[in-house]
């Protein structure tokens, strides 16, 4: 399989959804190689016969990665995280349900319209684990270093 023109698409749309929200200089590239990242991931996760694991294993991927260029960069994570989450929306799932319900297809409504909620899910999922892992793992290392000081103290 051909990864490299995909993740170059994610890439570009990312670059434009920056430009959109003023997003310049070094941080235009390395927003938008989360989204890159985020398609490979997804790419490279086809064994899976389903696409909501594969969703959840980019958001995951793209979480990790958005936690740890905003430490480096010093900005909030949502700048990464936003950015590159943007190729992973369902956007024609949510097109397609649309397109059945007001066609009358109910099963066909349900069937697009469960499937784009499920992915929707994954996503929510995977940042909000990844962010709950974050916030619990710096809450370790406070309490650690305060049970240190205090030893100190002592």
């Amino acid at each position: 399989m051909s990864y490299f023109l995909p993740c170059l698409y994610a890439f570009i749309a990312c670059v434009g959804f920056d430009f959109l929200y003023n997003i310049r200089g070094r941080r235009l590239v390395t927003t938008s190689l989360g989204g890159a990242l985020g398609w490979f991931v997804y790419l490279s996760c086809y064994w899976f016969d389903n696409d909501i694991p594969r969703y959840f294993l980019a958001t995951v991927a793209i979480s990790i990665y958005a936690e740890i260029m905003a430490r480096v960069d010093k900005v909030p994570v949502i700048v990464y995280l936003i950015t590159a989450i943007l190729p992973l929306v369902p956007g024609g799932g949510m097109y397609y349900t649309m397109e059945y319900w007001l066609m009358g297809d109910a099963s066909a409504f349900a069937e697009k319209g469960s499937q784009t909620m499920m992915i929707a899910g994954a996503i929510a999922l995977a940042v909000v684990l990844v962010s709950s892992l974050v916030r619990m793992w710096k809450t370790m290392r406070r309490l650690r270093y305060l049970k240190h000081i205090g030893k100190q103290l002592h």
